[in-house]
């Protein structure tokens, strides 16, 4: 069953190649991949339901296998088909390009599924490097603005990431003797604390990179800016996530001592995302820019719960609540992202200073996108509140006041400004945009239409579940 998730989206791609009609294949392919991501949710401990394997070759020993190893794949599976129908009702192809539209859209979805789902080292990067091409196209071939530089700024950043992770994760499958990731995992006795540094090195630059870690980020906000509206909901909502998941699945259990011995590093690095890539978000005058620029931002939190885990390996709470936040940026920056483009086609311009008034004319739009801004900022009772306040928690796992402030202390304090700066970029966009006098942009403008609600309205929700049952997910990681 959990290889039709992942075969699925490209046995949709195969037959819009062949003429199928692209917007209708791809939403039914998403649409049947979020009731099966559904059911693996309820159903996803059944072993015998949810995994399958085939021998791709012999000698080596190299096996396309899919499983869930825990619930972290869970959650990262139901993100990515949540994110993958609203992705695909969200868009609007150009004329005569729906098939690379929509197909490229489906491809993406399928690696990131695939990469989250494998059991194997080989296809774990494997699938993500499949959803990176689509990415680079879509970007250099439909985006706006400076597309060409954009798509190969991103296409070299995430290339030599991609390089360096590599080199990373063969050393580790050649010390545990298998690629097989359960087995790696059982086989981590056998990583010397000699080898970890280095390892623990070549894994947080590869994974950094694909996260846009500070100062590895650069390629984020411009690629976002220039990307369709799926594309960028898809890699900042969904594929970004690959490099933390891999963090979490591999790096901490694999190379403990060699992640505390880069623990200071990264905790200057990670404030480098909340707080200096906080204030470049401020001074962004186009919304895109400004969105790009959060989703880095927000990226810092969770380095914040992984660096808590890497200090206190003995707290269950940090790794929860990166997964929880996971989940919530996914949602959220895809939401906003997806009503970027929709201001985008209702106005035709981004700028925040070409717009203001859209609410008298779309106000719909605009509580839309309030609650958007809201769950960014952290209001309380949506997805994001209840991540962020997981991670400032877990931050304090095991402190002794007797002992004062530890480093990881310190970082949790200073990221908490990362609220008020969100506060202030998104409130000031969301009055730039929608309150104020109406503009010449602003005044034709309409509303957006019921059936453009649908997307939206199903990233709300899953938003308002999680924030106000944050249980939803914590369950599947006990």
């Amino acid at each position: 069953m959990l290889a039709l998730l992942v075969f699925l989206p490209i046995l949709a791609f195969i037959a819009i190649l062949l003429g199928a009609p692209a917007r209708l294949t791809a939403l039914g392919a998403s649409v049947a991949n979020l009731v099966l991501g559904l059911a693996a949710v309820l159903t996803w401990k059944n072993e015998g339901l949810w995994s399958s394997s085939l021998n791709v070759l012999e000698k080596p020993a190299l096996h396309l296998s899919f499983g869930f190893v825990d619930g972290m794949s869970v959650i990262m599976v139901l993100l990515s088909v949540i994110v993958t129908v609203a992705a695909v009702l969200s868009g609007k192809a150009p004329e005569r390009k729906e098939k690379l539209y929509f197909g490229s859209s489906l491809l993406i979805s399928a690696g990131a599924i695939g990469a989250f789902a494998a059991r194997d080292l080989f296809f774990f990067f494997a699938f993500h490097e499949l959803a990176l091409i689509p990415t680079f196209l879509m970007i250099g071939i439909l985006g706006r603005g400076d597309r060409r530089t954009a798509a190969w700024k991103i296409t070299i950043y995430l290339g030599l990431g991609s390089m360096v992770l590599l080199a990373g994760l063969v050393w580790l499958a050649n010390l545990t003797g298998s690629y097989d990731i359960p087995t790696m995992l059982a086989n981590k006795a056998l990583v010397p604390a000699s080898a970890q540094t280095g390892i623990a090195a070549l894994l947080l630059v590869g994974f950094g990179t694909l996260i846009s870690l500070f100062p590895f980020h650069s390629w984020a906000a411009p690629a976002y800016a220039s990307a369709p509206a799926p594309v960028a909901m898809l890699h900042a909502g969904v594929l970004k996530k690959f490099g933390l998941y891999g963090l979490l699945r591999l790096a901490v259990p694999l190379a403990p001592e060699g992640l505390q011995h880069w623990l200071t590093p990264l905790l200057v690095l990670l404030l480098g995302n909340v707080l200096w890539v906080g204030w470049v978000t401020i001074s962004q005058k186009r919304l895109d820019l400004m969105l790009g620029n959060s989703s880095v931002m927000h990226m810092g939190y969770i380095f914040l719960a992984i660096a808590a885990l890497i200090a206190f390996p003995e707290n269950p709470l940090a790794r929860s609540a990166a997964i929880v936040l996971m989940f919530a940026h996914g949602i959220s920056i895809a939401l906003l992202f997806g009503l970027a483009d929709r201001i985008e086609r209702n106005t035709g311009t981004l700028d925040l200073e070409d717009l203001g008034g859209l609410a008298k004319s779309a106000p719909g739009l605009a509580f839309l996108f309030g609650i958007a801004a809201m769950a960014s900022i952290g209001l309380p009772g949506l997805a994001n509140f209840s991540g962020e306040v997981l991670v400032f928690l877990s931050a304090f796992k095991g402190y002794d006041p007797a002992a004062g402030l530890g480093p990881v202390q310190i970082a949790c304090i200073l990221s908490i400004w990362g609220v008020v700066i969100s506060a202030v970029y998104m409130l000031r966009a969301y009055r730039n945009i929608f309150h104020g006098p109406t503009v010449k942009t602003t005044s034709s403008a309409t509303d957006i239409s019921c059936l453009d609600r649908v997307p939206a309205l199903l990233l709300i929700i899953a938003l308002f579940a999680v924030g106000l049952c944050p249980n939803l997910l914590l369950n599947l990681l006990k």
